[in-house]
């Protein structure tokens, strides 16, 4: 069973850091897109960032660029999300997915198939 977990979120003063984690069980996200979500509330849910597993490709929402950093570990199947810089327009639900990099662009909902339940972040 497929399972996408998220972790690391909490709250934080504006300008303090957090690093989010994405890890799989049950899959591994060779040669996957992963990307990470946000949506808070009233709001749609927005691409953030975005990893090709097995290249050094990322993608990363000209919101954060400069801010975030969006990393994996193949050894723990883990992809990561640095947040460094918070503001509290950052304050969201964040989400990690992953699904085929042919399935779409990176900042589409369709082109991934697997979703966590995400992760509470919040900046004051």
């Amino acid at each position: 069973h497929v399972q996408l977990v998220e972790s690391g979120g909490g709250s934080v003063q504006a300008g303090g850091s957090l690093r989010l984690s994405c890890a799989a069980s049950g899959y591994t996200f060779s040669s996957d897109r992963v990307g990470w979500f946000r949506q808070a509330p009233g709001k749609e849910r927005e691409g953030v960032a975005a990893i090709l597993i097995g290249g050094e490709v990322t993608s990363i929402a000209d919101s954060v660029k400069g801010r975030f950093t969006i990393s994996e570990d193949n050894a723990k199947n883990t992809v990561y999300l640095q947040m460094d810089s918070l503001k509290a327009e950052d304050t969201a639900m964040y989400y990690c997915a992953s699904g085929s990099p042919y399935g779409g662009g990176w900042r589409e909902e369709y082109a991934y198939s697997y979703w966590g339940r995400g992760t509470q972040v919040t900046v004051s």
